[in-house]
């Protein structure tokens, strides 16, 4: 598929005519109730429609991560999240796909260096799903340039990207173990399968695999580590380039904050369902009243209304507090702050889980909850959600054993 550009559909963001945070975020909130229909052809095209793509290019969606000095927006992470969440309060799927394809303008935008993100940005619109499973095999060119092969699963946002930001195992010299090398690949270097679809849950997501059959990616568009692994500590090139602090904070941090902020929209688009079932549905037992009368149903959307409330309030807070820290400096960005906020990711997620897990979806009838229906599909794509890594395996587990190593100065090497 090739890939769109928004200057092909007429809209040219001049700095005099760019769209204002508030403006955006307008927008955003705009086309999601236009997206709870189309959940359904949705999935089962396995992502969102051309007709949405060429709307949220329009609206200026892939461009508000991307630094202004190349035709974005930069309209900073807050802005980014409250998109994220209205998109996916109107249809999970698409809010997933979104976010994950177009987040990691933030990682270029931070980590390489001006010629590089010249290249990659091109004129503005930016999509690239990004995986941290290393996979495949990478062989030096004699120009210096790396040659791919492999295929990387579970790529979201992959349908309309423009990039794919993946891992791969070099060894850093001869005779050296390998190890982990970031890569961006232009389009014109992969391939995605149409493997997406038969999961339980997100299934139009757009997470399909990616494929690479002798790529070219070029030297400049790599990176000797990890993406969870990078330190900014010392400054970042993207901070120093755009006088932007926000492209020198941490990067593991932001990308839970995503997680948590598509949790807070997929259970606030349970709750609206549940809401019209309050204006619309009586009780089960007499005496027969409307849901909205009755006391038991006032309880359990009170009670989920309050836990996804407090969510919201919880990871907004997380996001103010990335962007305070950004602007104290490097040195702020510790691996006790990044831990710090993954916690409060974790502890965002689990509350809106539960909203749905054990108020709404449970009493809001079986009629409710057949194949298909708003709150049913929102179940499914959070239970899918809980078997994502980033959340069951690092979000659950790991980060908390790292919030505290980083606290009481505890490591591998603390003692050596």
């Amino acid at each position: 598929m090739a890939v769109t550009n928004v200057s092909e559909y007429g809209v040219v963001f001049h700095p005099e005519t760019a769209p204002t945070k508030a403006e955006i975020i307008a927008r955003a909130e705009a086309i999601a109730p236009t997206l709870v229909a189309r959940q359904g052809e949705t999935e089962e095209r396995t992502f969102y429609a051309q007709d949405t793509h060429e709307e949220f290019l329009r609206a200026g969606f892939y461009r508000i991560l991307v630094p202004r000095r190349y035709g974005g927006l930069e309209l900073g992470i807050d802005t980014f999240m409250r998109v994220v969440m209205a998109l996916t309060r109107g249809c999970p799927s698409t809010g997933w796909m979104y976010c994950l394809g177009h987040a990691h303008a933030l990682v270029v935008a931070s980590l390489f260096d001006d010629r590089t993100q010249a290249e990659i940005f091109g004129d503005g619109d930016f999509i690239a799903p990004a995986t941290v499973m290393p996979s495949g095999t990478a062989a030096r060119t004699p120009a210096g340039d790396w040659v791919l092969n492999g295929t990387w699963n579970y790529c979201s946002g992959s349908p309309y990207a423009t990039h794919f930001i993946g891992h791969t195992l070099v060894s850093p010299a001869e005779g050296e173990p390998p190890a982990p090398m970031l890569f961006i690949a232009p389009r014109s270097e992969w391939t995605r399968l149409h493997d997406w679809g038969k999961q339980l849950g997100l299934k139009g997501s757009g997470s399909h695999s990616i494929t690479m059959l002798d790529g070219i990616v070029p030297s400049n568009f790599t990176l000797n580590s990890h993406i969870s692994q990078i330190s900014v500590t010392a400054g970042t090139p993207g901070r120093d380039l755009h006088g932007n602090p926000e492209y020198g904070g941490g990067q593991l941090s932001f990308m839970v904050i995503e997680d948590a902020v598509l949790a807070v929209g997929m259970a606030k688009g349970a709750l609206d369902a549940y809401e019209d079932l309050m204006r619309t549905r009586t009780t089960a037992f007499p005496p027969s009243m409307g849901r909205a009368e009755a006391p038991d149903y006032q309880y359990w959307y009170g009670k989920a209304a309050g836990m996804i409330a407090t969510g919201e309030a919880a990871i907004l807070n997380a996001v103010q507090q990335w962007r305070d820290t950004c602007a104290l400096g490097p040195s702020a960005v510790t691996q006790e702050h990044e831990m710090r906020i993954a916690s409060i990711c974790h502890e965002v997620v689990d509350l809106c889980w539960h909203a749905v897990e054990s108020y709404l979806f449970p009493t809001a009838g079986s009629s409710a909850v057949r194949q298909g229906e708003r709150i049913e599909r929102v179940w499914r794509d959070m239970s899918m959600f809980h078997s994502h890594a980033g959340f069951a395996v690092f979000l659950s587990t790991i980060a908390k054993r790292e919030l505290a190593k980083a606290r009481f100065g505890v490591g591998d090497d603390a003692h050596a």
